[in-house]
């Protein structure tokens, strides 16, 4: 798979705007309609993403921003607690970190 050369400078709202696509595509568009995705938003309580849909979901970040985005590292020093509290924010800010 070949990866996509990303500006380094992205903004916030346009790396939240990538997301949502990747959220629209892995959970379908039919069950985000009725949904308001914010950077607030929680992966397991306000999108219902299951653990597979999460996976699809970081792949589809990784391959399009990049290997510098190492969420399984990211995620292997936070307790389960902290993992189930994460929004979309906290990835984004983690996502511009890295560029």
């Amino acid at each position: 798979m070949d990866q996509l050369t990303q500006p380094t400078n992205l903004s916030e709202q346009e790396i939240l705007d990538v997301l949502k696509q990747f959220i629209t595509e892995v959970i379908g568009e039919e069950f985000v309609e009725d949904l308001e995705i914010t950077p607030q938003s929680s992966f397991t309580k306000d999108l219902e993403m299951d653990s597979i849909e999460i996976v699809a979901f970081s792949e589809k970040v990784k391959a399009h921003f990049g290997r510098n985005i190492d969420f399984t590292g990211w995620l292997s020093n936070m307790d389960l607690d902290e993992i189930i509290q994460l929004n979309l924010g906290d990835i984004t800010k983690y996502i511009r970190s890295c560029l």
